[in-house]
């Protein structure tokens, strides 16, 4: 996942299986960086932190932080969340069932600048 471009690459066996926009943290907030592993996965939730707003499909590899759907499609491509990443719902759910499939153990989350 790559903050300036706001895009995020998939790979599978070493090749890109997805190519998607993303929306990382916007101004104010921040998204954090390094190498990650998910350690919680729901396929409907809904954030405590932000009056109930809903994220789908959400991988959390960082404290509250969480690769997640969003209804902001058009916002995709620009930094507009609070610090989470957000997808198209559609490519949220991919991902999701990719990371069930291949387990949180075979699954690493980079995130650069």
């Amino acid at each position: 996942m790559d903050i300036s471009d706001q895009t995020m690459h998939v790979f599978v066996n070493g090749e890109t299986k997805y190519f998607w926009l993303v929306s990382t943290a916007r101004r104010g907030y921040r998204t954090p960086i390094g190498n990650f592993k998910p350690f919680r996965m729901h396929r409907e939730y809904y954030s405590k932190k932000y009056h109930g707003s809903p994220m789908p499909y959400s991988v959390f590899f960082h404290g509250g932080y969480a690769i997640h759907g969003t209804d902001a499609i058009k916002a995709l491509g620009r930094p507009a969340s609070h610090g989470c990443i957000r997808l198209d719902p559609r490519d949220a759910e991919k991902l999701y069932w990719l990371i069930k499939t291949v387990g949180h153990q075979n699954t690493h989350i980079e995130i650069t600048r």
